[in-house]
């Protein structure tokens, strides 16, 4: 857990304080302080009697969210998962504090559910906040919940827990009574120091329940200490008995990333007819402009034109920029200075995998008599795609190009009660091979390096078809093995339908054929997709052969690029691995230097209690680009979902099921309008 929580994240500064629990606050209580909109904060907390350890994404400039993850230890010992969410009613003014009403355990167990209100108001160094609290953070108080003079159906709350997962509606603000707590927090002058003090009227009764102990004092309190500008490191004494510590760090996911320096290369025009590959013929433009732009992380694919057309057509594909933008203003220099004179104006049509979307047009840099950011702007052109039919010059690539990668990956598994955290890392190789008619033979081999999944004794008690929960097998039986062996075509038809066609060992589970198709009408944020797919279960050593297991599974499905904070909603309608019928909703929010952070939900047909802990499918999707950390341009990404449990309910191919929208994400009319002024050569 140390290392997704730490290792990740390089970090920015923040003056909001992390709460042992992760949100902004002081100690254990919130404050109404947000983060900055986009900071993707990772917080480990340590005392005598628990650990914490939170992922806190600050999803709108107003609402913040955070995943926990708990450990008992000390006199009994327990796991816990859940979600809390804070959401800002207003902004702090000059006489009137920041107001802001939050959740504890939304979705969970329950047994640290507690809902809030609180106030701050800064004065100076110092931040002051004060509030009210329901549920753990009545404690003893006398005040009685004002919700009960609204409803009488506030006083009673259920202290029931269960098995988690459901959202806990029927004990929000509900309780006879209500808490107050707050606190303090001052900055040293001149120094990266603060101090804490709190209030927390918490009287703990569900650790004393089950064997722990309560605290006598309400009162903690402690010192912050930005140690760089990526991390916070706190110590604080809780209620007077027992010592805590914390670590946070912080990245702003909505950063600009710099455009970074192309990797210096002689050009095609530079150079001997000698010192030239064969079939790079140096007294052609297309060859020599063909010759540039793969040296500078970018391919060429074809070229059209009419004789006496002042207009030249050139299909592009995106080798090493996180930016199709990027793409483009590197593209549009190196036509410029290789192009015949008689070309005034360039259309770029953009392909991605054998899809194109969408075209750029501009006029040529070189001919505008201006070239200020406002004017080349305003020359740019955005339309739908197309297919050259009869190209005059296409790139024959008579040498396949195999790509070829080795890496070292991981493979984690979380919140095992026996051991919340389990890993491997492995050695990853992987190879693209490129076959006639546009399709690819991809494969990948997993060499078990280390691991520690030996240690998982639980077997799975699924009701359902074993479609996930044998992972204990999968693990200990396949540390090594092929991940992926099959042969898969994509491709644009009609301008706007873009489809991918497969078949073979797709992931580690399951092999199959399929394929997807998805609409994308021209300039639309909306966009239509289905999938179908045939998939035979693996054996558990990850070789070739199979268990007696198969099912069709498919969907319809609709996205949604919302002109919202750069969220993407999408919705799949169908059935899943376990021949489970229903629906997920998943919400992402990607920017365009690469990052991407959001959420699922998957409701089908089998009852909570059917489907098991956890109650239905749920979790965090990552997405982190190398290029932040490398300084340097690349597409790689490190990919991850977390589930805060594994079931067989609501299971998808990996991969395979609703892709296309997100791969083609860049290319699409919203993505690439908002970023006109980067296509500046």
């Amino acid at each position: 857990m140390r290392v997704l929580l730490i290792g990740l994240f390089l970090a920015t500064p923040f003056t909001a304080r992390a709460t042992d629990l992760g949100t902004v606050g002081l100690i254990d209580t919130p404050s109404a302080r947000m983060r900055a909109d986009g900071a993707f904060t990772a917080t480990i907390s340590n005392q005598k009697s628990s650990g914490i350890y939170s992922l806190t994404y600050q999803a709108m400039p107003w609402l913040e969210a955070t995943f926990r993850y708990t450990t008992y230890r000390e006199y009994f010992e327990y796991y816990d998962r859940s979600y809390e969410v804070k959401v800002r009613l207003r902004e702090e003014s000059q006489y009137l504090p920041a107001i802001a009403v939050g959740i504890r355990d939304l979705v969970g167990t329950g047994i640290n559910s507690s809902e809030y209100v609180v106030g701050s108001k800064s004065f100076g160094n110092l931040d002051v906040s004060l509030g009210l609290g329901w549920g753990r953070l009545a404690g003893k108080s006398r005040l009685t919940n004002p919700l009960t003079q609204v409803s009488s159906k506030f006083e009673k709350r259920d202290a029931n827990t269960g098995r988690g997962g459901e959202v806990s509606g029927g004990l929000f603000f509900r309780g006879k009574t209500v808490g107050v707590f707050g606190g303090m927090q001052y900055r040293l002058p001149s120094y990266p120091i603060a101090l804490v003090a709190e209030y927390n009227p918490d009287q703990y009764d569900w650790e004393v329940g089950q064997g722990g102990r309560r605290f006598d004092s309400g009162l903690s309190y402690g010192l912050e200490w930005q140690a760089t500008k990526d991390i916070k490191i706190g110590i604080s004494s809780q209620h007077g008995e027992e010592i805590g510590l914390s670590l946070s760090a912080s990245l702003d996911t909505k950063m600009q990333t710099p455009k970074f320096p192309v990797t210096p290369f002689l050009s095609a025009k530079d150079l001997d007819q000698s010192d030239l590959p064969a079939g790079i013929d140096r007294e052609k433009w297309y060859d020599t402009l063909l010759y540039d732009m793969e040296s500078a992380g970018l391919f060429l694919i074809e070229a059209d034109y009419d004789r006496g057309s002042s207009n030249v057509t050139l299909v592009i594909s995106n080798r090493d920029f996180v930016s199709w933008a990027d793409a483009v203003a590197l593209a549009l220099s190196l036509a410029d200075a290789h192009l015949p004179s008689r070309f005034r104006s360039i259309t770029f049509l953009l392909q991605e995998n054998n899809m194109i979307v969408n075209s750029i047009e501009t006029g040529r840099p070189s001919k505008m008599s201006a070239v200020s950011a406002e004017f080349f702007e305003s020359q740019i052109d955005i339309l739908p795609g197309r297919q050259i039919e009869t190209p005059k010059n296409a790139t024959n690539f008579v040498k396949p190009k195999i790509t070829v990668d080795v890496s070292v990956q991981n493979r984690l598994q979380f919140f095992d009660p026996d051991d919340p955290l389990r890993y491997q890392f492995f050695a990853l190789f992987s190879a693209t091979v490129p076959l006639p008619g546009n399709v690819y033979l991809r494969a990948a081999y997993s060499q078990d390096l280390v691991n520690n999944f030996s240690t998982i004794k639980r077997e799975s008690n699924s009701v359902l078809p074993h479609v996930r929960s044998d992972m204990k097998k999968y693990y200990q039986e396949g540390e090594s093995g092929i991940e992926a062996l099959f042969l898969e075509k994509k491709g644009t038809f009609k301008r706007y339908f873009h489809y991918r066609v497969f078949g073979g060992i797709l992931e580690e589970m399951f092999s199959g054929v399929g394929g997807e198709v998805l609409f994308q009408p021209a300039a639309s944020r909306v966009a239509f997709g289905a999938s179908l797919n045939w998939a035979k279960q693996r054996e558990y050593s990850k070789g070739f052969k199979h268990l007696d297991y198969s099912a069709v599974t498919g969907f319809l499905s609709a996205y949604w690029a919302t002109p919202f904070y750069n969220y993407d909603l999408g919705v799949h309608l169908g059935q899943y691995l376990a021949k489970d019928v229903g629906g997920t909703v998943e919400l992402r929010r990607t920017f365009d230097n690469g990052w991407s952070v959001g959420l699922w939900g998957t409701l089908t047909d089998v009852p909570f209690d059917k489907f098991g802990e956890g109650s239905f499918d749920k979790g965090l999707f990552f997405k982190v680009p190398f290029n932040i950390f490398a300084g340097r341009n690349t597409r790689g990404v490190f990919e991850s979902r977390l589930r805060p449990i594994q079931r067989d309910g609501g299971q998808r191919l990996e991969g395979f099921s609703g892709n296309i929208w997100y791969d083609l994400r860049g290319l699409r009319y919203d993505a690439l309008t908002e970023n006109k002024w980067r296509m500046k050569p």
